[in-house]
């Protein structure tokens, strides 16, 4: 996985539209979309291209890099959502 996304989501769904695999879910036609706290990258399929980071209006998104300390959880929610 080369980008995570973290509680900061709004679910706004812009790094949706950014996406040029559609690795992030739930889309906002999704039935989970409601229930969903956030937003998730899919760990395999995520290219590693980055168009989701400018994309998004929260600072949510993350490379597996600059991921801070405080927010490492959201590497396993971020794969379990695609479990």
């Amino acid at each position: 996985m080369a980008f995570v996304i973290t509680d900061n989501c709004i679910k706004d769904a812009l790094c949706v539209d950014a996406c040029p695999v559609d690795c992030i879910h739930p889309r906002m036609d999704e039935a989970s979309f409601d229930g969903a706290t956030q937003m998730y990258v899919d760990p395999s399929e995520c290219i590693d291209c980055g168009a989701c980071i400018p994309a998004c209006t929260s600072d949510a998104i993350f490379a597996l890099d600059d991921l801070p300390a405080d927010k490492v959880q959201f590497i396993a929610a971020n794969a379990a959502h695609f479990a």
